[in-house]
């Protein structure tokens, strides 16, 4: 019995350190290890340790992803003329063959990364460090999803037969361990603002919004924010956003709870026939600012301090057409900025399309052009 017992502890004590040799290790985040599937890459943000969140809309999920890009390294300018021939000479194809449907810098190493889609759908993800482009490969990488809750059905239609779907994901952002995701819903009020823990759980906040917008003179429900940012404003975290036709609206980030309906202060109207495309918070010689590029409109330039001096809502209808109101913004001298992202608090990369006609990526030295 007792020999019986020897062999039995032996045989124990072997299977213990093979398990422990073969133990698969822990990766960080909770990720796991594979191919994530994603069926479009709409927009992107980047969180905690070089990782990227890519929010798929047609696939109403979020992936995050761990590029392992996470080394300090100084910022390479970026001065791509053509950079659509050349991701297209790239990719086997021609420019008009693609579209570049975000941009975003990580913070970490400066990097810039691009959200390609080709003509026949498929979503491509690409860096850029100086003039090198590289082709990201999401092949058994380590990665996490979320399905968002209550999105839209994929055969979901507007009142004007626009599909729904592609609005479940208009914008992301991240902030202290936690995933913003703006977009619609398939709820009554539809315009919805998600935060979502990460690393990931079953757990989902969200809130319906509700803006006055007085370029269309009414309370609305149903039109999702189309960029945000986060900033604080007299010592409050708010909220700032932008929607189509322009509005820009403050929403406390401690009213945005789960299963709240939180109603926005719009502080300015920016202009109808318009749509934001890009807001990001600049600072430059000890001042504070909103920088937004827009779809028909210059890039604006909107002073913090104007913000905070500006206490009232917009509750009545702008009527003429394309007239503003509310907080006071400036028109930058650069139109066609079809994408804007910020590397360092006074240094920006911008998408453009050039009075020639070329589509140019390139960096601001230190946001002299929009700033001073």
């Amino acid at each position: 019995m007792k020999k019986s017992a020897l062999i039995f502890g032996v045989c124990a004590l072997v299977a213990g350190i093979t398990a422990f040799t073969f133990r698969t290790e822990e990766l960080p985040y909770h990720l796991k290890l594979g191919t994530p599937e994603i069926k479009s890459m709409t927009s992107l943000t980047f969180g905690p340790d070089g990782i990227l969140f890519i929010g798929d809309s047609k696939g109403a999920a979020v992936i995050a992803v761990n590029t392992k890009d996470a080394s300090n390294t100084e910022l390479q300018p970026i001065n791509l003329e053509g950079i659509d021939k050349k991701l297209a000479a790239m990719l086997g194809t021609t420019a008009e063959n693609i579209s570049i449907l975000d941009i975003a810098v990580n913070p970490i190493s400066k990097k810039v990364y691009l959200a390609v889609q080709s003509a026949d759908g498929t979503p491509v993800l690409l860096s850029i460090a100086g003039e090198s482009i590289e082709a990201v490969s999401l092949k058994d990488v380590e990665f996490d999803a979320v399905a968002l809750n209550n999105s839209p059905a994929e055969d979901a239609k507007d009142g004007r037969g626009r599909p729904l779907r592609v609005s479940s994901i208009s914008d992301l952002g991240y902030s202290d361990g936690m995933l913003m995701v703006s977009g619609l819903s398939n709820q009554e009020f539809s315009s919805t603002f998600r935060s979502i823990p990460f690393p990931f759980t079953n757990e989902q906040d969200y809130a319906s919004l509700e803006i006055f917008h007085a370029a269309h003179g009414r309370y609305e429900t149903t039109s999702p924010i189309k960029t945000f940012t986060t900033a604080e404003v007299n010592g409050k975290q708010y909220l700032i956003a932008s929607y189509t036709c322009t509005p820009l609206v403050l929403f406390p980030m401690d009213e945005l709870k789960a299963g709240t309906h939180v109603k926005g202060r719009t502080i300015a109207e920016m202009g109808s026939g318009n749509q934001p495309l890009d807001l990001v918070s600049m600072e430059k010689d000890g001042k504070s600012y909103l920088v937004m590029s827009n779809s028909n409109r210059p890039v604006f330039r909107v002073d913090f301090a104007d913000i905070e001096k500006f206490q009232g809502s917009l509750t009545e209808p702008v009527t003429a057409n394309f007239a503003t109101e509310g907080v006071d913004f400036v028109s930058m001298p650069m139109t066609n900025v079809l994408q804007l992202d910020k590397i360092t608090d006074d240094t920006m990369v911008i998408l453009q399309r050039r009075s020639n006609g070329s589509l140019d990526l390139w960096t601001t030295d230190k946001a002299e052009h929009l700033l001073k």
